[in-house]
């Protein structure tokens, strides 16, 4: 599974972004830039990102000077596209679809509105603020994922003190088989395992497809596994037959 594109997070504050156009669609554009910090500018200025509504020679003028840009209702023609935000300051959760429907993504964050708590962002700066007290308690980096992971399954009460509590995560492997080669089939919990898993084990007929639900930084082997997988949570995979 490829990406069709990357999605980033620019620190924009101070810095200029031309944007070219009128009326609402502009209007929209320039206060979510104001949100994040830009300085609104106009087609000379030295900048690397465009905002154009309704100007394709203005888009093509500003691509030759190698300025990235993002002409609003004409994904042919973007550099980059502009997400749909769910902001939890500071969770940020951006979602894309390429430009091809505004209204899904539209639709999908005003379901994730509902189902994250308001006060995530607390969350995220408790999270920090005990990062080295968390280190201390999980030096290896899988165990303390774990902890983290598991801790974090409910938003509610006290985070920080789920993941600090005593005790150590028991080894843990999975065993899926899959019934289809279709990731859209995988259930909610092996779905979430595979989101969590350091070790993917799988056989050599599961697709890609399924594999690429699981972490970027997940070892993926293929092989069956150990007895003993070590510490964190491992998968074996195989496809019913």
């Amino acid at each position: 599974m490829s990406l069709a594109a990357l999605p980033v997070y620019l620190r924009l504050e101070g810095r200029p972004v031309i944007l070219i156009g009128s009326g609402d669609a502009a209007d929209a554009k320039r206060r979510l830039l104001t949100r994040a910090g830009a300085r609104i500018a106009g087609e000379d200025a030295d900048a690397a990102l465009a905002i154009v509504i309704d100007d394709d020679a203005a888009v093509e003028r500003l691509r030759a000077r190698g300025v990235l840009v993002n002409a609003v209702d004409k994904p042919d023609l973007c550099d980059f596209t502009l997400p749909a935000i769910v902001d939890r300051d500071p969770v940020l959760i951006a979602i894309g679809t390429g430009g091809i429907s505004a209204g899904l993504a539209a639709s999908l964050r005003q379901k994730l509105e509902t189902m994250l708590p308001g006060d995530l962002g607390r969350i995220a700066r408790d999270l920090h603020a005990a990062r080295p007290a968390i280190r201390e308690r999980w030096p290896d980096m899988a165990d303390r994922r774990q902890a983290i992971g598991a801790a974090l399954e409910s938003l509610e009460g006290d985070v920080i003190a789920r993941i600090l509590a005593p005790g150590e995560p028991a080894p843990e492997l999975l065993r899926f088989t899959l019934a289809s080669p279709d990731p859209d089939d995988l259930t909610l919990r092996q779905a979430r395992a595979l989101a969590s898993a350091e070790r993917i084990y799988h056989r050599a007929n599961v697709p890609a497809a399924i594999l690429d639900r699981s972490r970027a930084d997940a070892r993926r082997i293929c092989a069956i596994p150990p007895a003993d997988p070590g510490a964190g949570l491992s998968i074996d995979l195989e496809m019913a037959s």
